[in-house]
């Protein structure tokens, strides 16, 4: 992130939604199946997926205190104050603006909120219960359980308990607070269901609901309802709000959306729902239920997507234990002394966020789910030169590979625009980075991408093969044929575009010789150097891979036989980069000088390191090109934002350097004051803006869990290595198991001493891979669904 930033249309576009599945996000659904016994875990086994606070979040600082819930596409950051519960709510489809297909006197996209558009807040929450002020509460504790999904308050106010639990239901589409006791209390206040947009709340007595609709400016119609109930006491309409009096429980159901849907053709609308009537039947519905066939129903659920994947990096000492989890990040970078439970309960917040806010619709934008209000830093994009994808390199390493499927569904649902908008646009004489040839084809997009199909900040050419590249990826751990059909034309229209941009020069090779090589036109290395260098390293590592992808999919599919070879003609005569004699460093552009800051927090030019794998420690590349990839890598530092530490820790892992590789994983668990990088109260990562200004962007809290499984097991298609960078802190004992495996597998491991004890590899659809267990290389051969141990062979 830069400080500061400032004609198969309609046919294709349908075809996204009905060949390809994807529904609108706002939906009417089935009625869910009800558990028909409690799936909830015994209270010891859910302890060990639980974090804790000793005070609730401030409402000015939601973004750094609040505890998050969401179901994949409804989403809240949660106060759990005694006195004003306070909830932010957000519908991931929320966006202002629009397609912003006019470009600027500089070729580019205008970007700010007016016309690139934003995420915003759907509405507040509050439940107000005045008797409960903080300063006759004692015992408090917020308790948010990441294998269940259930955020949890507790205290006592003149000796009776009492509890909430907030929780965000996938199956029945709601977020849900439900008010109990012990001891013979009660709960008198009200609830308050706001807008921020300058709607009016309505009520309607006769069915105890509180709603509201809208229309934003670029014609998006919104609704959000809420309604309670209770067993004991009174509910009732009061003013715009609803109160209860002398209720020995409470369950509050809110619910909203949009019309969005992923339809190019529509106008990315979809004209046959009522945002406002469909929120108030889903909270109706749901109010009909009992509080605890709600609980039961998300648990399952919630615990179905969490369960297939555990990591333990050994035991925490019983004084770190005793610590609430903002005590304990402090504790952990101020005496600088490992805590292994701490360290894996990292690794599954990001897996808890990962599951709130990808199942379905839109992908995760630069915050996920969550906003604090209508202003996020820069307006929450999709920002497609690191954080889009990298929120998504964790997804299939920690058994969420359906999480992935927002991403892919997004990509399919935008294609017809961006293609529509390459096509006319990027050629403009006036853009920077047109293609000089004059040729077009295929698709492109900007450096920030929004709903709509539209761009933002700069043209970014090299994002498409990006974008390709995650979304192949996703192949390689599934084995998905039909997967791999569905994502072809995203995959060759990026090839197409290549093939158009690419220009020819002639180098000087280390013996004096000469030679003809494709190189990338005018581009800039993301986010510094020259504005319009060529044959920038970024982009020609991005090529070369992008079009390997594309020859493997033609072969697996048996389609472009004949393209395949053009292609691998066109990849035969790629330049790819050298080592600089001046600086040691593998070159970032094509000259030896070095044109841009040592330490930025870009590794740009080490896309073939990570996540590429075209650069290699085990022989297969010259020794030069790795030294020179450690020597750029080494330069960059050990101190950056947070998705920046995140990026050299996979680096560093793929070099097998366990050190700084986990040293880079903890420097992101650091605590963030006052806006400086690190890691917030509630585990977001916050980005250091300015002395005293941070901003929460949710990418490093995915890259940093992936760097801590790479450290664990590395693979690539037909070859796995488990614990290639295992640090000293976690080799005493461990086992991590589910780990998506690159070929089709997942694999389980235990070490003991730093060597594995125990491992399992399983089929998801691969057939055969080298693994490499403790320095010996064994070749395993199953089929779809079969497993083996490692030891037994």
């Amino acid at each position: 992130m830069d400080i500061p930033r400032r004609s198969f249309l309609a046919g294709a576009a349908a075809g996204a939604v009905t060949v390809f599945g994807v529904r609108p996000a706002f939906a009417a659904t089935p009625a869910p199946v009800r558990p028909t016994q409690s799936p909830l875990l015994a209270p010891a086994l859910a302890a060990k997926n639980q974090l804790w606070w000793q005070a609730p979040a401030s409402p000015s600082s939601m973004m750094t205190q609040g505890l998050p819930v969401g179901n994949g596409r409804l989403g809240a950051l949660a106060s759990n104050d005694p006195a004003s519960e306070y909830l932010t709510i957000t519908d991931e489809t929320l966006w202002t603006g629009g397609r912003n297909d006019a470009l600027q006197s500089d070729g580019q996209f205008p970007y700010s909120a007016n016309d690139f558009g934003s995420f915003a807040l759907l509405a507040q929450l509050t439940v107000a219960i005045p008797a409960h002020d903080l300063s006759v509460v004692n015992n408090y504790r917020r308790t948010l359980d990441l294998a269940q999904g259930v955020l949890t308050t507790s205290y006592d106010v003149n000796g009776v308990t009492y509890q909430r639990q907030i929780f965000a239901s996938r199956p029945d589409d709601v977020i849900v607070l439900r008010f109990t006791q012990h001891g013979g209390g009660a709960y008198t206040g009200t609830v308050s269901l706001a807008g921020t947009h300058g709607e009016a709340t309505t009520v309607d007595s006769s069915s105890t609901l509180a709603s509201f609709g809208g229309t934003l400016a670029n014609g998006l119609t919104y609704g959000a309802a809420l309604t309670a109930q209770s067993s004991t006491g009174t509910v009732a309409v009061s003013g715009t709000s609803l109160s209860f009096t002398d209720c020995r429980d409470l369950t509050v159901v809110v619910s909203g959306g949009t019309d969005y849907a992923p339809d190019f053709a529509a106008g990315f609308r979809n004209p046959d729902v009522d945002p406002l009537s469909l929120a108030q039947t889903k909270v109706l519905d749901a109010g009909r239920q009992s509080p605890t066939a709600l609980l039961y129903t998300h648990v399952a659920d919630f615990l179905g997507e969490f369960s297939t994947f555990a990591v333990d990096f050994g035991a925490s000492s019983a004084s770190q234990k005793a610590l609430d989890t903002w005590d304990r990040i402090q504790a952990r970078a101020r005496d600088d002394i490992p805590d292994p439970e701490l360290e894996a309960a990292y690794v599954q917040f990001g897996r808890y966020l990962m599951i709130s806010g990808s199942r379905g619709g839109l992908p995760l934008n630069l915050q996920g789910l969550w906003l604090d209000g209508n202003n996020p830093a820069w307006m929450a994009d999709f920002h497609t030169d690191i954080n889009l994808q990298m929120n998504y390199w964790m997804a299939d390493r920690v058994g969420l590979s359906d999480c992935f499927d927002a991403l892919t569904d997004y990509c399919l649902a935008q294609l017809p625009s961006w293609t529509d908008i390459t096509q006319r646009l990027f050629n403009s004489p006036t853009n920077r980075y047109r293609n000089s040839s004059g040729k077009i084809a295929g698709w492109t997009i900007a450096i920030s991408t929004n709903p709509y199909g539209g761009g933002g900040w700069w043209w970014h050419p090299a994002g498409n093969a990006w974008l390709c590249h995650n979304l192949f990826e996703h192949y390689e751990y599934t084995q998905d044929r039909a997967y791999l059909a569905k994502i072809y034309p995203l995959i060759k229209g990026a090839v197409q575009f290549w093939e158009a941009r690419l220009i020819t020069t002639t180098v000087t090779d280390a013996s004096g010789g000469t030679r003809q090589v494709l190189i990338a036109d005018s581009d800039w290395s993301p986010e510094q150097g020259p504005l319009d260098a060529k044959g920038i390293t970024y982009a020609q590592e991005q090529v070369w891979n992008l079009f390997s992808r594309y020859q493997t999919a033609t072969q697996v599919l048996g389609r472009d036989a004949g393209y395949s070879r053009t292609v691998q003609g066109l990849q035969q005569q790629l330049y790819l980069p050298v080592v600089s004699p001046t600086t040691g460093w593998l070159e970032e552009w094509m000259t030896p000088d070095n044109l841009g800051d040592p330490q930025h927090r870009h590794l740009s030019p080490l896309f073939g390191l990570f996540p590429g794998d075209r650069i290699r420690p085990d022989g297969s590349t010259p020794s030069d090109i790795v030294a020179g990839a450690t020597a750029l890598l080494t330069a960059r530092g050990m101190n950056s934002y947070g998705w920046a530490n995140a990026w050299r820790s996979l680096c560093w892992s793929r070099l097998k350097n366990a050190q700084n590789a986990y040293q880079l994983y903890v420097n992101n668990l650091k605590p963030s004051t006052n806006g400086t990088n690190g890691t917030a109260q509630n585990l977001f990562d916050i980005l250091n803006l300015s002395a005293g200004s941070g901003a929460f962007q949710i990418d490093a809290n995915f890259g940093t869990p992936s760097a801590a499984v790479d450290m664990l097991v590395y693979s690539r298609p037909g070859y796995v290595e488990l614990l290639p960078a295992l640090p000293a802190a976690w080799a005493a004992s461990g086992s991590v198991t589910g780990v998506g495996v690159r070929g089709g597998f997942t694999v389980d491991v235990s070490w003991k001493g730093g060597k594995v004890t125990r491992a399992r590899l399983r089929s998801v659809g691969g057939q055969s891979t080298t693994v490499v267990v403790n320095g010996k290389a064994q070749i395993v051969r199953l089929r779809a669904g079969q497993s083996v141990s490692l030891e037994e062979l």
